[in-house]
């Protein structure tokens, strides 16, 4: 009887040993969380912290596009009225923006787009897009003339006025491929993979 109570309380502690090391290694498993009070809300939080995030990130690539496309232009029309200006003068014309007021519309659309073109091209973007944006300073120097020659607007400010309105027409076309120049489209700069139907 004695070593019948021995074996079975050897039985029972061993059983609770082997117990509490199962619930042990169930509880510390890999891959296994625990159960915790704000289990629950962590989808939500993320759900609420990401599109903020991705909101930004689409802005500011909008902002790098456009800084991009910005700043050549601005090179452009410096560099390029700096020349206007001295050939224009060594043929006795010194004002001519108000004096050549078609070639002056003419040569700073010219030296604004050309730029723009080349570093829109060179950073790899498709082929569509950039004749889209480089057709911007035309059309804006097309309905800039037709004012003058209507006399709706002087014909002395023709020049000054598409330096003045180049930036905010370039945002016309961007608007309307929100996909490109937020990122959304997989834009990544100058070694983009182009869709098969992209030129």
């Amino acid at each position: 009887m004695v070593q019948t109570k021995e074996k079975l309380s050897t039985d029972v502690a061993a059983s609770g040993v082997t117990a509490a090391s199962t619930s042990t290694a169930r509880t510390r498993a890999p891959g296994r969380r625990l159960a915790s009070p704000l289990s629950g809300r962590a989808p939500q939080i993320d759900a609420q912290v990401a599109p903020r995030a991705s909101r930004r990130r689409q802005s500011g690539h909008f902002l790098l596009h456009y800084f991009e496309m910005c700043a050549p232009m601005c090179v452009g029309f410096a560099v390029g009225d700096l020349i206007y200006f001295w050939v224009a003068g060594l043929f006795g014309y010194s004002e001519p923006f108000r004096q050549l007021p078609e070639l002056s519309v003419m040569v700073v659309t010219f030296t604004m787009t050309a730029p723009m073109t080349a570093w829109m091209l060179f950073r790899g973007m498709p082929r569509r897009p950039t004749a889209e944006m480089s057709a911007v300073m035309p059309i804006l120097a097309i309905g800039l003339l037709v004012l003058g020659w209507l006399a709706i607007v002087p014909k002395g400010n023709l020049a000054l006025l598409e330096h003045g309105l180049m930036m905010p027409a370039m945002l016309v076309p961007m608007f309307f491929r929100l996909d490109l120049y937020t990122g959304r489209a997989g834009h990544t700069g100058r070694h983009t993979v182009r869709g098969k139907g992209e030129r």
